[in-house]
């Protein structure tokens, strides 16, 4: 007898080998259609599985159906080979290579001599829901590698057989066939096409084979897929709300900043943009001076040697820019933390004098590969709000609860409110005795405990020298943004040779703690952008008022308004175009001001303004001290 105990604690008995499907089915018929896959086993050991598996022991099992996260996982995936097989059946000299699943869809890399067109997605997708309404079985079998190697040469699919030549010679490979066509999978899958109803082809692009500009470039095909049409329909409408959002687009229209061919990967800031960068950093600033910070500033380029000792330079080599002088090689920095090391050696520091928290506005320089690469979310030149604190091992957890409230505020600020934390774990690649990642790694989880935040285990996610907390911003579409870290370090600052002396008289390595709130300011403000679409906070907003006249006759008032908005230091700009008011307050609401001041003859004889705030509202007739009043409490309530 065979025992298969199900995740309620109930058992079922079969007296044979028996697969998911037969167990799904002997539970009730409704399961047995539901069913996508099955996963066996309990936990770290537990895998998904087809439906088709066979179980000839004792185990655990759950039926996954399209509720269970896993399920998702199965249909995307599925889809994948659905649009595999759909490209195929149109275009049968196209080679398949790769298609994963990846976060909201998949994609898959094409070979194929010429570029698909959106009149090919078109007609891909109308295949895809062709074949799946065949509800063709999909089906696994396993062959010896050379033997698969062998079959998909004989199929014209070179890219696949360098794929399964890479795999060691004694191991066996899993394909999966569905209809005419045949792909090389580890699966699972869904038990037939006919459970892939509701997906949708997004967009194509290129993508090197492999990941490897030096290799031929490939069509990459995206699309998303979902348990549900609503779930389709919801994800879609976000989308669209997120095209309409998206930084780079805002970015032009609003003229804040522009990304040039002349230097891939940085930012040109524009002067409104720079406002809003300079708004950001002020403020950061601020907290810096507020909360015990010693604002520093380190160099760009530091000696190979120096990321050589840290370990750096075996880690990021590939992303580190290099340069020499006089024979010697040096590095941009990619990060501050080695910098700020050699600051803490300059001169006999004490315990006394511990916590040193140090902070700079470093810019860095990272090699991302060009594919990598977008608008000032990601780049390879960035300025990090960087920290670092110099500690004991007895202030380690103070500081951290610390930080988690100042960048709760921070935050809030900010406008987000939602933010979710991990504690990220030893990797196996790592430095240092377990017995320091043990006091590291506690530190941290009970830091959060104490701040009262619920939080998850990324386990192996650290960093080599430290485990960290990531914190994750969540914006008003859903999405999540990771920006702040704190990371504990036992390591970086002994292999530099920084010390303190103790009370005892002693001398001791501090502990590091390299923390960052918003992290890079150019990713930050994109984030700002996009949450806000634009319509940033007025405190952060680069123009706060535009002041618009009627007509000439009160060109002078205007003038007046505006000098004396500006002294109250805020950012103010008069309109005295020869256009109309309606004209000028259309141009000006689509350039997202906060305020709209208009004003004509009973405005300038009574000394007061019209105002007009962001959305179409009509605030009415003020004195201009008024406004000025309610602008300012704006302003210091960060509204």
């Amino acid at each position: 007898m065979i025992s298969i105990q199900l995740p309620d604690g109930s058992k079922r008995e079969f007296e044979q080998a028996v697969t998911v499907a037969d167990v799904a089915a002997s539970i009730g018929a409704g399961l047995a259609k539901a069913a996508l896959a099955g996963r066996v086993g309990q936990g770290e050991g537990a895998r998904v599985v087809d439906t088709s598996y066979l179980m000839e022991a004792d185990t655990q099992l759950a039926i996954i159906t399209d509720k269970d996260p896993a399920g998702l996982e199965v249909i995307r995936h599925s889809t994948a080979h659905l649009l595999a097989y759909a490209v195929k059946e149109l275009f049968p000299d196209a080679q398949v290579t790769i298609g994963p699943v990846i976060e909201h869809g998949f994609f898959y890399d094409f070979a194929y001599k010429r570029p698909f067109t959106p009149e090919d997605l078109v007609a891909i997708e109308a295949k895809m829901t062709e074949l799946a309404k065949k509800d063709e079985k999909v089906e696994r079998r396993v062959l010896p590698r050379d033997e698969a190697v062998a079959y998909f040469k004989s199929l014209g699919e070179d890219y696949k057989a360098e794929i399964i030549s890479s795999i060691p010679a004694d191991q066996d490979v899993s394909l999966y066939r569905e209809g005419k066509f045949e792909d090389l999978c580890r699966g699972p899958h869904v038990p037939s096409t006919g459970k892939l109803k509701h997906f949708k082809l997004m967009k194509v692009a290129g993508a090197y084979w492999r990941g490897d500009h030096r290799n031929e470039m490939l069509q990459r095909i995206y699309g998303t897929a979902w348990a549900s049409k609503d779930d389709l329909q919801q994800h879609l409408k976000m989308l669209e709300e997120a095209e309409k959002r998206d930084h780079r687009k805002l970015g032009k229209e609003l003229d804040l900043f522009h990304i040039d061919e002349h230097s891939p990967g940085t930012v040109f800031w524009h002067p409104k943009g720079w406002t809003v960068w300079q708004g950001v950093e002020q403020y950061m600033r601020a907290v810096y001076r507020d909360n015990g910070y010693l604002e520093v500033k380190g160099p760009q380029i530091l000696d190979q040697g120096l990321w050589e000792k840290t370990g750096h330079w075996q880690k990021y080599r590939e992303n580190m820019f290099t340069t020499e002088s006089e024979k010697r090689d040096y590095a941009l920095k990619p990060m501050n933390c080695p910098g700020h090391i050699l600051i803490f050696k300059q001169g006999i520091k004490s315990y006394r004098d511990l916590p040193l928290r140090f902070g700079e506005f470093g810019q860095c320089h990272r090699n991302e590969p060009t594919g990598g690469l977008h608008g000032i979310m990601r780049v390879r030149a960035f300025t990090q709000d960087d920290g670092h604190i110099f500690c004991t091992e007895d202030q380690i957890l103070e500081e951290c609860v610390n930080y988690t409230a100042l960048l709760q505020k921070v935050y809030a600020d900010f406008g987000f409110s939602k933010i979710l934390y991990k504690v990220a774990t030893r990797p196996e690649a790592r430095i240092g005795s377990d017995e320091s990642w043990d006091k590291a790694e506690e530190a941290l989880i009970e830091s959060l405990r104490r701040s009262g935040c619920e939080f998850i285990i990324s386990p192996g996610d650290g960093a080599f020298y430290g485990p960290k907390i990531e914190y994750t911003l969540k914006d008003a579409l859903g999405r999540e943004w990771q920006c702040g870290t704190m990371q504990v370090d036992f390591f970086m600052a002994e292999r530099l040779g920084a010390e303190y002396v103790t009370e005892a008289g002693d001398r001791k390595t501090p502990v590091m703690l390299h923390r960052a709130i918003v992290g890079s300011l150019e990713r930050f403000i994109g984030i700002l952008i996009e949450e806000h679409a634009g319509a940033l906070p007025t405190w952060l907003a680069p123009v706060q008022v535009v002041v618009a006249n009627i007509t000439d006759a009160q060109a002078d008032y205007v003038q007046e308004i505006v000098k004396s908005l500006q002294k109250q230091g805020l950012r103010a700009t008069a309109d005295l175009r020869n256009e109309k008011i309606t004209y000028k307050i259309r141009e000006h609401s689509l350039q997202k001001v906060p305020f709209i001041l208009v004003v004509g003859d009973k405005e300038k004889a009574s000394g007061a303004v019209a105002v007009r705030a962001r959305g179409n509202q009509d605030l009415g007739v003020m004195p201009l001290e008024n406004f000025i009043q309610k602008l300012a409490s704006d302003i210091a309530q960060k509204a």
